[in-house]
Order: structure tokens, then sequence, then C-alpha cells
């Protein structure tokens, strides 16, 4: 049986069986994937460039379009450069890196969309203090440790899974590296740290998850009190978005890494692991623009812009003479 140290690749698992099927999912995911970038894209965009969104709520939906943007590019290319030459390797160098920087960025996000959720708190609940506690310089503090916490996690994570001996080959049951297929592969006997790592995992993200319920509960409560039904509305439209957001990202990742071994199968993993990597980054730009007047302004100043720039550009005048 190999080691570890004599794994130079792993073989990911292919999206479909048949050629024909593999050609058709590669145009439907660079579907999704160019949505994605173009989604997230025009939202970081326009949060940057218009001085309406330059508040702690849109500087974190900023934060949370840059890892969305992060984590899809860091599986979703790779899935479908090997679904279009019908290829299976990955490096076991790549796949390290692969494993660090999803679990990197998905962790950041979900740390960040439990401050989102207390920004939402102090603004609803509190407001009089808002301006105190979510200043610039807290915002900026609150950001840097998502993104610190996130790296500081799946470096551990990462070191942790590498350096278990794999016993059982190296076929990853799964289109990208992902920390359950890569347990699978090593002894048997020697992975209860990583599963004792990933149960914490589990505890730690669930507290958060606690946290995000409890606030919601008072910020509707709060909502619910209103008098102006306004600002029912503006309040209901900033928070429900997100909660939809949290819901979907929760549900899917806490299936995928907590499900029975007995309720496993290929085409359940593979589909559960599109869901929580694919959809939610490609719906949280659609989430957010959708319930948000202001994003939708924002996004359509940025979109007239870019062709208010186009039109004037040289080569345009040159051609319309």
């Amino acid at each position: 049986m190999p080691n570890s140290s004599s794994i130079s690749e792993f073989l990911l698992l292919p999206l479909a069986d048949t050629r024909q099927l593999q050609l058709l999912l590669f145009w439907l995911l660079l579907g999704i994937y160019l949505a994605a970038l173009l989604g997230n894209g025009l939202i970081s965009t326009a949060v940057a460039c218009d001085q309406c969104l330059h508040t702690p709520m849109y500087f974190f939906l900023l934060n949370l379009a840059l890892l969305d943007l992060s984590c899809i590019s860091t599986t979703l290319p790779k899935a479908m450069a090997n679904t279009l030459w019908d290829t299976r390797a990955i490096s076991y160098v790549g796949c390290a890196a692969q494993l660090f920087f999803f679990f990197f960025f998905i962790s950041a996000e979900f740390s960040l969309l439990t401050i989102m959720s207390y920004d939402r708190y102090v603004a609803i609940c509190k407001p009089l203090h808002y301006g105190t506690l979510m200043d610039s310089r807290a915002c900026a503090t609150m950001a840097a440790a998502a993104w610190g916490a996130g790296a500081l996690y799946s470096l551990l994570h990462t070191a942790s899974t590498f350096s278990l001996p794999l016993c059982h080959g190296n076929v990853i049951n799964q289109f990208f590296c992902e920390i359950p297929q890569i347990l699978k592969l090593s002894c048997s006997e020697s992975n209860l740290r990583e599963v004792v790592l990933v149960i914490f995992s589990a505890c730690l993200w669930f507290g958060c998850f606690v946290f995000i319920v409890v606030s919601y509960v008072q910020i509707f409560l709060a909502v619910l009190r209103m008098p102006s039904e306004q600002g029912r509305h503006k309040a209901f439209s900033t928070c429900l978005p997100h909660l939809a957001v949290v819901s979907l990202f929760l549900s899917t990742a806490f299936f995928a890494y907590l499900k029975p071994p007995s309720v496993s199968s290929r085409s359940m993993d593979l589909t559960v692991a599109l869901l929580y990597t694919v959809v939610p980054p490609t719906l949280n730009p659609i989430i957010y623009s959708m319930r948000n007047r202001e994003v939708k302004d924002g996004v359509r100043k940025v979109m007239t812009r870019c062709v208010s720039k186009a039109v004037n550009c040289p080569y345009f005048q040159i051609h319309d003479m």
C-alpha cells in the first residue's frame, strides 16, 4: 500500500462518465463561473466606487464578494480544466494548496458572515451607538480578524491533514481536494487527530451559528416594534438577504462535513460539494442586489459608467465616422 511519501499526485473524481456529458458540464460550469465573476465583480466595483456605499455594511459586503470570488476560483477552474481535457490528476502540492486556500476563504467567509450579523444587530438594536461601535477602525479590525482567523484555521487543518500517512491509494472521491475525502485515504488508526479537529471546528461553527440566530431574533423583535412601515421594510431588505446567504452556506457545508458515512454516495457527495462551493458565490450577488435598492443603484451606476466609457472610446468614435 502506498504511503504519503510515495504519492506525487492525486486523482480527482470526474464530473461525468461520458465525454459528451463532460463537455456539457464544462460549458455549464463555465457559465456559472463567469456569472459569479461578473456578479461579485460588479458588487465589489460598486461598493469601491460609489461614495453612498462607503458604510460598514457595504464594506463587509465588499469583503464577502472578494471571498466569494476567491473561493470559487480555488476549485472550479481546476475542475473545468480536468473536465475539458478529460484528466483527473492534481499534484500533491497542488492538492495541499487547493485545500489550504479553499478552507482559508470558506472559514474567513463564515467569520465575516458572523461579523455582518453583529453589524446589523448594532445598526437596528443599538442605533445610537452604531457610529461608535462600528467606526472605520473597528470595521477594518474585524475584517482583518476574519481573514487572519481563516488563514490560521486553514493552516492548522492543512498541516494536520497532510501530516497523516495515506494508506489507501491516491483516488479522491471528489472534484476537488476536500478534507473528508482525504481522511478516507489515511490509515484508520491515525486520523483521530484530524477527526477531533473537524469536530471542534463544527462546534465552533455551530457556536457562530447560534450567535447569528440570537442576533437575528433580537433584530426581528426590534423591527416588529418599529412604528414606521418604511423603516421595517428597509430593515428587512438589509437583513433578509444576509440571513438567506447564511442559511444556504451553513446548510450545505454542515451536511457535507457532518453527514453520516452510511448516507454517503458518490453522486450525493458530488452534488453537495457543488452546492456549497459553487451555488453560494454565484447566488450571493443576486440575493443582495434583489432586496437592496442601494446596491442595485450602485451596480447600475457602474454599468452606466462602463457603457459610457465604451461608447466614448476612440475606437468606436473612429469607426462611427
